[in-house]
């Protein structure tokens, strides 16, 4: 049965006045220093502060034979909005939509195609202060839908309009040096988990060629086992035009993965989508190179503190160390970009892939110096390391990126 709330205030949405729960602004400069603070440490970057709440469907509109029920959430001054739904399950014809309450912004309804194992659902953002989220539901199958809506997610950077933008020297991708890379830039995502940090990720192949959706990224950017529900994957996240306005758009997402095995030895995680991205959206599967060799030249796509997707290239060759360290080989577990001849990586870029010559993955960005003011290295995950891990299937690649025991350490994108 659905719950009754406390309601902050009364504000009429059409004909229907919407229970508001409002939050104060937050102190932007306060928080991104903090976040820089962390940045340096290693941390994966934070765009939101979580706010718990507890708020279920109660006071129901009759429309018809539909049931409507309304929330709207403000914060003053968010750059962005998102949900987390920590109890989701909708009946056969129950449709959830999130719309700012000034139908300026809205995000693609949810409905029972989006039920899951986890029983949750954490949405994307919305560029809104000012959001609206409604349930409707047959009321003939309203005591099958089970929602609470657990966090509210109050951006104060995000995408479009953080305090912080990415540097100058930064690449878009379809600049004409992505040109001879599209097939590997499609497989690069922007990553939010829990509903506020984010990372770079992408889609990788598998020996079968089969198209499991599986999807990469740090350790460090937390998608484990207890995030691995709250995952967003937004994809095609670039500019139009190459050293254009930053105009992206975050209307292609999967929301939820299950989680299948991480390291922090090479900082590396791999999860299962929940679903597999739209055929429409042109989202490819990297290939991948396990094996145990010297690498002449790389190139990272990435999206630099969660801006639009860029692309960096190192034409010199790369050095097997251990993280943030130069000595060779070292612990054998990172391969060293000594400085970027072309662009430079962000916080955000964790996560991002690292391709060979050949347009295989050869590591995961783990971290580093670079940045268009400094000309230094980063260090990646080795795929090599990861392959086998710490030796248990929770650890490694093998087991998923090689399910038929082939032996084979070479994919191509598909």
């Amino acid at each position: 049965m659905f719950s009754r709330i406390l309601l902050a205030g009364l504000v009429s949405v059409g004909a229907y006045a919407a229970p508001t729960i409002s939050f104060p602004p937050l102190d932007i400069h306060k928080l991104h220093n903090k976040e820089l603070a962390n940045e340096k440490l290693g941390n994966a970057p934070r765009f939101a502060v979580p706010r718990v709440v507890n708020i279920s469907p109660s006071d129901w509109e009759q429309n018809g034979d539909v049931l409507v029920w309304s929330q709207r959430v403000t914060a003053t001054n968010a750059v962005s909005l998102n949900f987390a739904f920590e109890q989701f399950k909708l009946s056969p014809n129950a449709k959830l939509s999130i719309r700012s309450t000034d139908f300026s912004e809205r995000m693609r309804d949810f409905t029972a195609e989006d039920n899951n194992v986890h029983n949750q659902i954490w949405t994307p953002v919305i560029m809104s202060d000012d959001v609206t989220i409604e349930l409707q539901v047959p009321a003939s199958e309203v005591d099958e839908v089970e929602l609470t809506l657990t966090k509210v997610n109050q951006g104060f950077r995000t995408f479009t309009q953080t305090t912080e933008k990415s540097g100058s020297c930064n690449v878009d991708v379809v600049c004409e040096e992505g040109d001879d890379w599209q097939k590997e830039i499609n497989s690069v995502g922007v990553i939010s988990t829990g509903g506020s940090t984010f990372c770079s990720g992408f889609m990788v192949n598998n020996t079968s060629n089969d198209r499991t959706p599986l999807f990469m990224t740090a350790a460090h950017c937390r998608v484990n086992r207890y995030k691995a529900a709250s995952l967003v994957v937004y994809w095609n996240y670039q500019s139009s035009e190459c050293g254009g306005t930053k105009d992206g758009q975050l209307d292609q997402f999967n929301t939820g993965s299950e989680f299948l095995a991480s390291s922090a030895k090479s900082d590396f995680s791999i999860v299962k989508l929940l679903q597999s991205p739209n055929p429409e959206w042109g989202v490819t599967f990297a290939g991948f190179d396990a094996r145990d060799v010297e690498t002449v030249g790389a190139t990272a796509i990435h999206h630099p503190s969660t801006d639009e997707k860029s692309i960096s290239f190192d034409y010199d060759p790369l050095t097997i160390t251990s993280y943030l360290k130069e000595e060779v080989p070292g612990d054998t577990t990172h391969i060293r970009v000594h400085n970027w001849d072309v662009g430079t990586t962000e916080p955000g870029s964790s996560g991002s892939p690292l391709f060979n010559a050949d347009g295989r993955v050869i590591g995961q960005l783990h971290g580093g110096y670079a940045s268009c003011r400094s000309n230094t290295s980063d260090w990646y995950g080795r795929i090599h390391t990861s392959w086998e891990g710490e030796g248990e299937v929770g650890t490694r690649l093998v087991d998923w990126l090689d399910p038929e025991q082939t032996g084979q350490l070479v994919t191509d994108t598909i």
